[in-house]
């Protein structure tokens, strides 16, 4: 084993290992050493297209997942209301860590949703087989071309995206928009309210394509099932399935080729190469209260970063700290971004958008035609009883200006972001939703419009950390480190076109495999 320094944490936070129930007997315990061809880190976009690649061309893959699966199916009871959370809400936290959730305290537990604590800006991330797609409203949203050139790397072909990769990822998701029977409906009252405003702003409203069957909130609607599409409570996942995320899409067909193993509550703790060149995972097996249970090193020639930015940035920058990995590109860390994310809350005077507001995400409009290219979307809430408030959500392009720091006395990367940096996006989607929801002084003081981001700033949708470009090569392999790969929103700089960002983090993973696939298999492992 390396004689470098080789500390660790907990890859879901800046938790201590004492407070995973570490003790010095786990702590001493020797790791057991095994040997793989490819070993993938995550089961979101970006690791379960990397793992159904590899192994359609034949090559046997070990998937690592911090988190449990989460299986849903018709009146399942797999994932906690928002408004009612249980510690299935929470990665190894004490408490709810989702903004506007009760506050709630339990004995920690491997679940569903983490909040990674940064300096100016938390990021949320989905903890479970899937990744994020668990808990995302699912927009799958292609952006435009003037756009995707804007704020994706440099040197990518959108015409073959348009024609090829992004088609690849609609044929797997399916994405649908609500149809009418549902928008038209009492459950859907608000989002037809907002539908209703875009028009009237002399904008041109669109339904949002989303990765799910809705018959199944149909049946919602007639009593065959309990509700959950229908009322808005799918933040932390939907029960009763018929949402195409990643676990049931690319990587159960990874798994149905037989040469894919995905290895839950492997938790991650520090990644380096060996004298030999080869790469050593340094994972932890743990129960679902964060106990210790083995430790493993695992040796590969091909290792794949797919822990999504915060994780996979976190890995690559204690690594760069603690020289686990020599030569590092220096601009690890760098260029991250919030996808130029705001959430904000509307109170309409006189037409309440009512209490169970169905969802998901289905309504919005593209403003992309401008110097401020933004979308705006429709984000129903969950309340249980009538507070005459809704959300409103907007996505813009952000200069990618957060970095993350090795902090050595946790032993974790940790964000540093300041509001000053997606000042002028914000201000754009603000001074947009106003213009669309009303505009004067007076609808202002009576309809108010608040930046709920301002008082606590969040994102879903981290991007950057590895950016193409200056830490990989134009198709994710990490610039002087053969055999290692990122496979995620890690390689983006910090906005995908001002729309939601899984369905070009999706088509990026299959342009990048088509490469790895025909120049690396075989070759460098």
């Amino acid at each position: 084993m390396s004689a470098r320094l080789h500390r660790r944490t907990v890859l879901g936070g800046v938790a201590a290992a004492a407070a995973l129930g570490v003790t010095s007997a786990t702590a001493a315990r020797a790791a057991t050493e095994e040997r793989r061809r490819a070993v993938v880190i995550g089961t979101g976009f970006g690791g379960s297209i990397t793992a159904l690649r590899l192994a359609r061309a034949g090559v046997d893959v070990l998937v690592l997942e911090r988190g449990i699966r989460w299986p849903t199916g018709p009146n399942a009871e797999t994932f906690p209301r928002m408004f009612s959370p249980d510690r299935r809400a929470a990665w190894l936290s004490p408490s709810t860590v989702l903004t506007g959730s009760p506050l709630k305290l339990w004995k920690p537990y491997t679940g569903v949703l983490d909040r990674v604590r940064g300096v100016g800006m938390d990021i949320f991330c989905g903890a479970g087989v899937g990744g994020g797609s668990l808990v995302y409203h699912g927009m799958t949203i292609q952006p435009g071309e003037a756009n995707f050139a804007r704020s994706m790397p440099a040197g990518l072909d959108y015409q073959a995206f348009d024609r090829d990769y992004y088609r690849r990822v609609a044929a797997v998701l399916k994405p649908a928009p609500i149809p009418d029977a549902l928008m038209n409906s009492a459950d859907y009252h608000a989002a037809k309210q907002f539908t209703t405003r875009v028009a009237q702003a002399g904008l041109e409203p669109f339904r949002v394509p989303l990765p799910l069957d809705w018959d199944f909130a149909r049946r919602e609607q007639t009593g065959e099932l309990k509700r959950s599409y229908t009322t808005g409570d799918v933040l932390y996942g939907v029960n009763n399935g018929g949402k195409n995320t990643v676990d049931v899409t690319y990587l159960a067909a990874a798994e149905a080729t037989g040469r894919v193993e995905v290895a839950v509550l492997h938790l991650v703790r520090d990644i380096e190469r060996d004298r030999a060149g080869r790469w050593v995972v340094h994972v932890d097996r743990i129960d679902t209260d964060g106990k210790v249970v083995e430790r493993r090193r695992i040796i590969t020639d091909a290792l794949f970063l797919g822990a999504g930015s915060a994780g996979t940035t976190r890995l690559l920058v204690k690594a760069r700290a603690k020289d686990l990995i020599p030569d590092l590109p220096d601009a690890v860390g760098r260029k991250w971004g919030n996808n130029g994310d705001r959430i904000f809350s509307w109170t309409p005077l006189g037409d309440s958008p009512g209490a169970l507001q169905g969802g998901p995400a289905c309504v919005g409009v593209k403003d992309w035609d401008n110097p401020d290219p933004l979308l705006i979307v429709h984000g129903g809430v969950p309340f249980p009883v009538d507070v005459g408030t809704t959300s409103v959500i907007g996505f813009g392009i952000v200069e990618p200006r957060g970095v993350f720091r090795y902090d050595p006395v946790t032993d974790d990367a940790v964000l540093h972001w300041s509001q000053l940096y997606d000042a002028q996006v914000t201000s754009a989607i603000r001074a947009r939703i106003r213009s669309i929801v009303g505009g004067s002084l007076v609808e202002e003081l009576t309809s108010p419009t608040i930046d709920t981001s301002f008082f606590e700033p969040t994102t879903y949708h981290p991007l950057g950390g590895a950016v193409m470009g200056e830490v990989c090569d134009g198709f994710g392999r990490v610039r002087g480190q053969q055999g290692l790969y990122v496979t995620d929103g890690a390689l983006i700089p910090g906005s995908t076109g001002a729309c939601n960002p899984s369905m070009t983090i999706a088509a990026l993973a299959e342009h990048n495999m088509d490469t790895v696939v025909r120049e690396d298999v075989s070759v460098v492992f």
